[in-house]
């Protein structure tokens, strides 16, 4: 294993080192927070692909082929056709907002009442993301180095916060660029093959399975339609996404980058079920299907390229838990704790903003380093951010976008009911029931239409600036040097 070490200590000093040299260029609250809104096609593509494949879509990709086959590859699949969605329908417009977060979106459209509730739920939603992809440190490194659980959290952990505390969004841009080289060579070039090959090719994984791992709705339509309305619609409306957009270099890139990353997630979804199909007939009773990835990797990859695998195992997990990290705490500054101070920042102030910022992602990393290694349930607690997300901020998010009638009222209803529907059905049907999600944004959709229909529509002052920004036409700060970046 020391080859497979070297590897490991090699790839985490890599981002340490990164996140020192992101510090040197992060010295605005643009730069430190979207990457100074420069990004082009290459990067934007690998980063935005990096921060959506987490833990979740590598081990857990993988453990949901173990057990249903080719239709494990549903829950990745929804993810990257919400990237889809949001690069060719909505990404051009969010990024020509030139704004930080999806509340201040909000206070565009509606006229700046609904921001504090709704940021209390996407932090919550960025807060349980974060935390769920920290746990999954303790996965990787038990079979790395077999350390126990806590310490492996607080290795993992340190490490992100580190370097997303020193450069902010810029450090997590370079970190995400190589985490995406990583996992694309360690998962799709070097496992996927092997994996394959050593379970006899696909004649045998046939000849040794039941036809229903072959059946491309294997797992069931139910649970297929609970993923688009939790991950399709989820990659709409969630800040970590949003932030990547408003990294976009123009709208064009935005919308043709995402395209090119939401295509990488559909093709990493079906690599994931047929990596855990192989596993399946490799190790047919393993105690649990998320122990596939890791027991393939320790015993059917050579030394080095096994090293190399897990590196991407991490890369996948770091890359959605610092993404999910910065936009947990611009959440919490911008959207909650300036707003209930009543701090306005003004754009001379800019320059300001980072110690702040840099502050607030510091204190939101030990947070979630400590809530992980608190909590034992990361299904239920991911599926409760998700449900909140959904129910509660879809409706106002997408109709503002699309609906020229929709009023702050009829959001700031649509918010409130439709999550405290979620919380309520979560307690009647059980957490992880389809229900919370499906009747909490029926009634979210109901209460949006009903409340903006019988008040007072929104003042056209208000939705004459919401255009001009859509239309690009209103600066966000004055200008400031761009060069391109690839």
């Amino acid at each position: 294993m020391a080859v497979d070490y070297a590897v490991i200590v090699v790839y985490l000093a890599g981002m340490l080192a990164m996140g020192w040299w992101g510090m040197r260029r992060a010295k605005s609250k643009s730069e430190f927070l979207v990457a100074g809104r420069r990004l082009g096609p290459a990067m934007y593509s690998g980063t935005m692909a990096a921060i959506v494949l987490g833990g979740a879509s590598t081990i857990g990709g993988v453990g949901l082929g173990y057990k249903y086959g080719l239709s494990g590859a549903w829950m990745v699949f929804t993810i990257g056709l919400g990237i889809l969605a949001l690069s060719i329908f909505f990404s051009a417009r969010i990024a020509r907002l030139k704004v930080y977060t999806v509340s201040e979106m909000l206070d565009l459209r509606y006229g700046g009442r609904a921001g504090v509730i709704s940021g209390v739920v996407m932090w919550a939603y960025t807060l349980m993301l974060a935390v769920t992809s920290t746990i999954a440190y303790a996965t990787i490194f038990d079979v790395l180095f077999d350390l126990n659980r806590t310490v492996a959290i607080i290795l993992g952990g340190t490490i992100v916060v580190a370097y997303s505390t020193l450069g902010g969004m810029w450090s997590i841009t370079l970190t995400d660029m190589v985490q995406f080289v990583v996992k694309t060579i360690g998962v799709l070039l070097l496992l996927l093959p092997i994996a394959v090959v050593k379970a006899g090719g696909f004649s045998e994984m046939k000849a040794k399975l039941p036809t229903s791992y072959f059946d491309p709705l294997g797992i069931g339509g139910e649970t297929i339609f609970t993923y688009v309305l939790i991950y399709t619609f989820g990659m709409l409306i969630g800040q970590d996404i949003w932030q990547r957009v408003f990294t976009a270099r123009s709208d064009t890139t935005a919308k043709w980058g995402g395209t090119v990353a939401g295509t990488y997630c559909l093709v990493y979804a079906i690599a994931g079920a047929v990596i855990g199909t192989a596993a399946k007939v490799l190790y047919p009773n393993l105690a649990s299907a998320d122990d596939a990835f890791a027991t393939i990797v320790k015993d059917d990859l050579p030394v080095g390229v096994r090293g190399l695998v897990l590196a991407a195992a991490l890369a996948a997990v770091m890359s959605t838990s610092s993404g999910a990290l910065i936009a947990c705490a611009t959440v919490a500054n911008n959207d909650i704790w300036s707003r209930l101070r009543g701090v306005v920042h003004r754009d001379g102030e800019e320059h300001d903003e980072v110690k702040g910022n840099r502050a607030f992602i510091l204190v939101m990393g030990v947070a979630v380093i400590c809530t992980a290694i608190a909590l034992n349930n990361v299904v239920e607690a991911l599926t409760v951010a998700y449900n909140l997300l959904v129910g509660g901020l879809l409706v106002p998010i997408l109709g503002g976008l699309v609906w020229k009638r929709g009023t702050a009222q009829g959001a700031l209803a649509a918010v409130i009911v439709g999550g405290l529907a979620v919380i309520g059905l979560m307690a009647t049907f059980g957490i992880l029931a389809n229900e919370p999600v499906y009747y909490g944004l029926l009634s979210s959709l109901a209460v949006y239409v009903v409340v903006s229909l019988l008040t007072r529509p929104t003042d056209e002052a208000v939705l004459a600036a919401w255009r001009e920004r859509l239309a690009g036409r209103t600066p966000e700060l004055p200008s400031e040097p761009a060069p391109a970046h690839q």
